[in-house]
């Protein structure tokens, strides 16, 4: 992975959406604390095929598909460490060969962003959105710190720590990356109203937190309903500089309990939305779950019709 300092972003404002829903969407049964994972170790193609989609559809920016990858998760399953080291390099592997196969027809730039999901996620409780851990600090620093240290060694442009709900999260994970100081990455939070991350802490705060590290270049709000959104960027805008990331669920609610998605996520003005959003002042924009390609094309259309940009 490049230094941050090499790290040139121009271009880059739509990312993908949905992988572990659309997967679903597609026929899998991700029933299983390893959720997208279990796929990535048994059908690579269908994450492939994912992944090409979204580049058809316009994405600049491909997130892999281990946000479910941890050591402690496929613990769970009885499989060791290693077979967790050898999902995370996997999964940045099948990106970078759809990348290659993609570039060999387009001259469009595209990212890849290695996705780490929060602890709660690995806890496959729902816990990723209140952000209320039985667990210490220097745990939650462990855990992030073995995902690092092997996504730092492969070819992703950066990483991606998403759905992360509270500020002491954000803080272990800053904990976790002390040795790496120059590897890139953007932090994305969960959030349960118009100002406020999933624990309770105000986004500002968290914001305020992150703009101070020179590697971090983006902080974001993902998997959070879409009518939060614009009230969110602008908390962000008041403290950051940095780019502000947005890619909100459809507007459904998981019911850990139940195992299943609730409420009405009929989008029918996504790239509205998008367009609403871009000139609030998001300058990355895609979809998180229950979102698919035609969300993604929607985004792409609101900056290949903006003036000056391209996509």
């Amino acid at each position: 992975m490049k230094p941050v300092q090499q790290l040139d972003l121009t271009g880059l404002h739509v990312l993908d959406g949905a992988m572990a829903t659309e997967l679903e969407r597609r026929g899998f049964d991700l029933d299983g604390p390893l959720w997208s994972a279990h796929v990535l170790v048994s059908s690579p193609e269908a994450i492939a095929a994912v992944h090409r989609d979204y580049l058809e559809a316009g994405a600049d920016c491909l997130l892999t598909a281990s946000y479910q990858v941890s050591a402690e998760g496929f613990q769970q399953l009885g499989l060791g460490a290693d077979n967790a080291a050898h999902a995370l390099r996997t999964s940045v592997a099948i990106a970078e060969k759809v990348r290659s196969e993609y570039r060999a027809g387009s001259k469009r730039r595209i990212w890849i962003a290695a996705s780490l999901g929060a602890y709660g996620a690995m806890l496959h409780n729902g816990a990723e959105y209140h952000g209320n851990y039985d667990c210490e600090f220097d745990e939650l620093v462990g855990f992030h710190r073995r995902r690092i240290a092997v996504l730092a060694e492969t070819h992703a442009d950066f990483l991606a720590f998403e759905s992360i709900p509270s500020l002491e999260e954000a803080e272990a994970i800053l904990a976790a990356l002390q040795p790496y100081p120059d590897l890139p990455v953007y932090i994305s939070f969960t959030c349960k109203d118009e100002s406020h991350v999933s624990h309770g802490e105000t986004l500002r705060e968290c914001a305020e937190l992150l703009d101070r590290r020179d590697q971090v270049i983006g902080i974001g709000v993902n998997c959070t309903r879409p009518e939060l959104i614009g009230s969110l960027i602008h908390e962000l805008a008041e403290v950051t500089r940095k780019a502000i990331i947005v890619y909100p669920n459809s507007g459904e609610q998981w019911d850990a309990v139940h195992r299943c998605w609730e409420g009405d996520g009929q989008i029918q003005q996504f790239g509205e939305l998008a367009r609403r959003w871009r000139a609030d002042g998001a300058q990355w924009i895609g979809g998180c779950c229950r979102t698919g390609p035609s969300h993604v094309r929607a985004v792409a259309e609101v900056w290949r019709t903006a003036a000056g940009d391209e996509v």
